[in-house]
């Protein structure tokens, strides 16, 4: 199973920081690939307008998740949950 989401107002770094705390382990230096009991995940990031012609910029981190189904299912939900506080 593949699965892609965003995820705005983190860095990739914190990203990656995340799914070691959910078991994952660093295949790169860079913190772009990582891998956990079924699962990996591929890490980019960009710059986003959140609304167009709008002046400001936003810190949107992309992970393509694959893996089994179950193990991607409960990775994507305990991260998520991560990902929403880290701005507050």
């Amino acid at each position: 199973m593949r699965e892609t989401r965003e995820f705005r107002g983190i860095s990739k770094r914190l990203a990656a920081n995340y799914l070691e705390n959910l078991g994952g382990t660093r295949l790169d230096e860079t913190g772009d690939r990582i891998e956990g009991d079924g699962w990996t995940a591929e890490l980019s990031e960009r710059r986003v307008t959140p609304v167009p012609g709008a002046s400001i910029t936003l810190n949107e981190v992309v992970i393509e998740f694959r893996g089994e189904a179950e193990a991607l299912r409960t990775l994507i939900d305990r991260f998520a949950q991560k990902a929403m506080r880290a701005g507050g």
